[in-house]
């Protein structure tokens, strides 16, 4: 499955925020997982993908904190990448309001996703891998916490979504290397 972040064609920093929130916000991996959530019948699948959508948004601007943690290209992609979650969440709060009549807070919902995941991992002990406490998170968010597929389905998506993260940051950075000025060309 090719996505937004597997090619470059700019060093920029911002062409680095446009093409992660680009993945943030790819829904293929999504809707296949929701298909697989269908079979069990479980997990209701509006449910499933909000907050598949959720997690993945939180997880790319956890992993470019992680992965970049030293980097002076972290603050150059970190930020702009909030600040563009937060316009995305800012035109889906009102947009939504408009429809439905009610108030939605869709980027105070992600900061909320962000600060469960977090603490789901800082209470894993020694060097656990971050899938064993964000599956069992996202499966409480769904509402089915004992649910091994939601459990599945949720680990299945931070792993995909950070590997591509991960991958695409190297990358980012050999780039920002090969310029030789801090990554600003």
């Amino acid at each position: 499955m090719e996505n937004s972040t597997d090619q470059h064609d700019s060093g920029e920093p911002q062409s680095h925020v446009q093409r992660l929130c680009g993945f943030a916000l790819e829904r293929e991996d999504i809707k296949w997982l929701v298909e697989g959530l269908l079979k069990d019948g479980a997990v209701d699948p509006n449910t499933a993908e909000y907050e598949l959508q959720l997690l993945k948004i939180v997880s790319i601007g956890w992993g470019i904190s992680y992965f970049l943690q030293e980097d002076p290209l972290k603050d150059e992609i970190l930020e702009p990448y909030w600040r563009a979650v937060q316009e995305f969440a800012e035109n889906l709060s009102q947009t939504t309001s408009l429809l439905i009549g009610k108030d939605i807070a869709y980027f105070e919902v992600i900061k909320t996703r962000l600060d469960t995941y977090v603490q789901a991992m800082t209470a894993l002990k020694g060097d656990a891998d971050p899938t064993q406490a964000v599956g069992p998170a996202f499966a409480r968010c769904c509402g089915r916490e004992d649910d091994p597929f939601a459990v599945l389905a949720g680990a299945k998506l931070f792993a995909n979504t950070m590997a591509h993260t991960r991958s695409y940051l190297a990358k980012a950075v050999s780039e920002d290397a090969r310029t030789g000025d801090g990554g600003v060309q």
